[in-house]
């Protein structure tokens, strides 16, 4: 999909970020210009089985949200708190409140991300007959989206969608097709934290996908995208929001736009195994460029998926470099942040919007080996650089595969 052009562009006019490294976007882009991570042992209820336990990164305290409802408080899954808090923080900065909320909607990256919130009450429940009640609304990933709604006053529309770990830029996609056909004025897109519980954790450990217990001596050095020593993804909680809009709604509020969404593409691979799709990731990027207009040469930054799959490390490099993209500069922010899951797509484009605003890149931890030393990386330290066009990768179990180009302004 080209946004801009003929049509009037579609811009990024607030940001909010939950994360394990900072809550709200300075903590967090101090965090990244320092690379300061924040790994070490899965602490919450219902992350431990029979002793066992994961390496990964959590969420610290969160801070209370004004006027909240204490029936919410009660109720609301850590998921839901956290998206409360990323909204609330790229509300006031859009100047939504101003808005009409009939014409905003809330459209919200990722399904099924309430697994250990559903599991603890289960848990609590000493006999079948008598479950929380609760349970009945948090099985729908749908009750994340009623209590945001209810809280800020939404009253356009408002939707979930699940593409796995590409859910977070996904999302993006549609939002954007509701504002082009008019459904909406704003759209407030939400990256939804995975609440993984023991289950999904053994799970990924047993595919192969995730970093073993063997690293819970040293949780730091864990994680290390595109690095030949890399064992596996590592799990990090996350939520984030972006405002979208065209140009001028923003401009009408006097709201301040932070970069131009140039375009979105997405393509399926066609086959359920998590394993990537070499052809599948460059006809994304290739699809990307050619309906933005411009070359590979003009994109002087690339945001990657690197989870730190060897298979899918090695697949992701070797379509950018057959797609002409090796002179970018890359980084890896999974190597602070950990995987977000649902919310990765998410999380990474805040982070690829902050670092353009600044005009500096943030450090890769770990990466002592890269895989391919021929391309450009941002190694152990931040460094200058001012960027024109990024694009952002994101590839999600059951063969989905999006990119997207940001335009500095």
């Amino acid at each position: 999909m080209v946004i801009s052009g003929k049509r009037e562009e579609i811009v990024v006019s607030g940001i909010g970020i939950t994360s394990s490294v900072g809550i709200g976007k300075r903590e967090f882009s101090d965090a990244l210009l320092k690379g300061k991570s924040n790994f070490g042992m899965l602490n919450r209820e219902g992350r431990q089985h029979e002793g066992k336990s994961f390496v990964g990164a959590e969420i610290g305290q969160l801070p209370e949200l004004p006027n909240f409802p204490m029936r919410f408080a009660r109720t609301c899954s850590l998921s839901t708190l956290c998206a409360l808090n990323a909204i609330n923080e790229a509300w006031h900065e859009a100047k939504l409140a101003d808005q009409d909320p009939k014409r905003i909607g809330l459209f919200i990256g990722g399904s099924n991300f309430q697994a250990r919130h559903l599991m603890t009450l289960q848990a609590q429940a000493s006999d079948p007959s008598f479950i929380n009640p609760n349970y009945g609304l948090s099985v729908f990933d749908t009750d994340l989206g009623g209590v945001c709604t209810e809280y800020f006053g939404i009253s356009g529309m408002s939707c979930t969608v699940g593409g796995a770990s590409a859910s977070g830029q996904l999302v993006i996609l549609h939002a954007i097709n509701a504002i082009l056909a008019g459904q909406v004025d704003t759209c407030i897109v939400l990256g939804a934290l995975t609440d993984l519980s023991y289950w999904e954790l053994q799970a990924f450990q047993s595919l192969g996908a995730m970093a073993s217990e063997g690293d819970v001596e040293h949780p730091h050095l864990a994680c290390r995208p595109f690095d030949a020593a890399t064992k596996g993804f590592v799990f990090g909680e996350s939520s984030g929001a972006l405002v979208i809009e065209r140009a001028s709604t923003a401009q009408f509020r006097g709201s301040l736009p932070y970069v131009v969404i140039k375009g979105i593409e997405t393509v399926s691979d066609g086959h359920r195994n998590p394993d990537p799709s070499f052809e599948g990731e460059c006809a994304v990027i290739k699809k990307l460029l050619k309906n933005t207009g411009l070359s590979a040469s003009q994109i002087n930054y690339v945001n990657p998926h690197g989870t730190g799959s060897k298979v899918g490390d090695a697949v992701e490099l070797a379509a950018l470099a057959h797609c002409g993209l090796r002179h970018a500069s890359i980084n890896t922010t999974k190597s602070i942040t950990g995987h977000g899951l649902t919310a990765a797509g998410m999380i990474e484009l805040i982070a690829t919007i902050l670092q353009m605003k600044q005009g500096q890149l943030h450090p890769s931890l770990n990466l002592e080996s890269p895989i391919d030393e021929d391309f450009n990386w941002v190694r152990t330290q931040a460094q200058n650089h001012k960027v024109d066009y990024a694009i952002n990768m994101s590839i999600g179990f059951g063969g989905v595969n999006t990119a997207l180009c940001l335009q500095n302004i």
